[in-house]
C-alpha cells in the first residue's frame, strides 16, 4: 500500500520527495488543492469513498497518516 500511495503522491507533485520524514503540509509539499486530487486518486485506486469529515490536514501529513486513515475504512 505504501508504494501505491507514494506513486499517487508523485503523480500529483512529481517535483517533491515524499519519502522524507517531514510533515507534508507544513513542508509545503501538499496544499489544499493537492489534497482534493489525492483523495480522488485514493478513492479510485482503492475503490472506496472517503467521508468528508476525514478530509482534514492531519490525515495527510505523511504516508503513515494516510495509511492510518485508509485503515479506518478497512483498506489494507
Amino acid at each position: 500500500m505504501k508504494e501505491k500511495i507514494l506513486e499517487i503522491l508523485s503523480t500529483i507533485r512529481p517535483e517533491c520527495d515524499f519519502t522524507e520524514d517531514v510533515d507534508f503540509m507544513e513542508a509545503g509539499l501538499l496544499d489544499s488543492y493537492d489534497i482534493v486530487s489525492l483523495v480522488t486518486n485514493l478513492e479510485i485506486t482503492f475503490n472506496f469513498r472517503i467521508n468528508g469529515v476525514d478530509v482534514v490536514p492531519e490525515n495527510f501529513t505523511s504516508v503513515d497518516s494516510i495509511i492510518a486513515m485508509l485503515g479506518k475504512y478497512g483498506v489494507h
